[in-house]
């Protein structure tokens, strides 16, 4: 059997080893799935990329989080990066206080604000992040210090300017421009609003219970809301309920949860805030990822689409393409009645594109 990491010391057998996920405290993604596994009860290890402690085997494509999961010798050898198929494993392989609503269309209404969270809000992170300067220069100084606390000055400063050389550098391919500012800036102002009304009323985008959803708007959130100043000014004084919300997710390991196939609304009496939340995607996420689908079909190197009557450009990211793709299949897996239900949900939403 190969040694245990130190860090594991006091597990007994690999039945018992937690899961180590590999992160950052700057990662949206990352921040997503620890709030996930403290919610979901599910004993794991928390090691930031880099460091001392990242002994671990590295991920199949470097990115973070990576969950790392003990095989039957106890030794940490399987990896899986990618937040939607880590939250669809840890489904799998765990019973307790599941994120995914038992009702089939709610389910599918839950799948897609996750995705658009990860592959839409996650423009707006970025941008406020890279753009202004007092967000550039505390992410600057800052982000080195996960890999090394005690890192020397020197090596710091040097950290500090290539950070936001690469990073400033990487804005247009995310869709992070002067053109499209507007577009960007205006949906994270409104994605506030909906979410300010919503949270006077109810605790999660579903109801009673959180959901995926739910998680992955707060691991996007919780930069733009908390550490980046410039968004975090504009949503403490327009969603400070939106402020404390993610607070309140990052760690739900205390929510009870009496009934395990209950506590999320029902589609018919869904809040009126969520079909705002649908018609923001229809606005913004829904044309873009439809026009992304089309440049990498075409082989195009810019898509271009129009929201909100501006023209919205970047260049075709290919994980959306496949995120488009597995939304479709999900779609088609739907049951007859469930479709339906879905199909009602969503009329006049502007997502209906996604399916045609």
């Amino acid at each position: 059997m190969s040694p245990q990491h130190p860090l594991l010391a006091g597990t007994t057998t690999s039945s018992e080893q937690p899961i180590v996920i590999r992160g950052a405290y700057s990662s949206p993604y990352s921040l997503k799935m620890r709030a996930v596994l403290r919610y979901r009860h599910i004993p794991f290890r928390w090691v930031l990329k880099g460091s001392a402690l990242d002994t671990f085997p590295p991920g199949s494509v470097p990115i973070i989080p990576v969950l790392i999961f003990a095989g039957d010798d106890g030794a940490y050898s399987e990896t899986l990066v990618d937040s939607s198929p880590q939250i669809a494993r840890l489904e799998a392989d765990h019973a307790q206080r599941s994120l995914v609503p038992t009702d089939g269309a709610l389910a599918f209404i839950d799948f897609l604000l996750e995705d658009f969270a990860d592959e839409w809000v996650t423009k707006a992170m970025y941008h406020y992040r890279w753009t202004y300067d007092a967000d550039i220069e505390k992410a600057g100084l800052l982000l080195p210090l996960d890999q090394n606390l005690q890192a020397p000055d020197e090596q710091l400063a040097k950290a500090h300017d290539f950070i936001i050389e690469r990073q400033v550098g990487r804005r247009a391919l995310v869709g992070s421009t002067d053109q499209n500012q507007p577009v960007l800036e205006g949906s994270f102002e409104r994605l506030l609003e909906i979410l300010q009304e919503h949270l006077a009323h109810q605790p999660f985008m579903l109801g009673e219970r959180p959901a995926r959803s739910d998680m992955a708007l707060y691991g996007q959130l919780k930069p733009m809301l908390w550490w980046d100043p410039t968004s975090t000014a504009l949503a403490t004084a327009r969603a400070p309920r939106a402020v404390n919300w993610i607070e309140r997710v990052d760690d739900l390991s205390s929510w009870p949860v009496a009934d395990e196939q209950g506590g999320w609304d029902a589609t018919d009496a869904l809040a009126p805030t969520v079909r705002r939340l649908l018609e923001e995607a229809g606005r913004t996420y829904a044309p873009f990822m439809v026009a992304n689908a089309a440049a990498l079909r075409s082989g195009a190197d810019e898509m271009v689409c129009t929201i909100d009557g501006q023209t919205y450009s970047q260049s075709p990211f290919g994980y959306q393409g496949k995120c488009l793709v597995w939304l479709r299949e999900q779609y088609s897996a739907l049951a007859d009645a469930d479709r339906a239900t879905v199909d009602l949900l969503l009329a006049g939403t502007g997502c209906e594109i996604l399916f045609v």
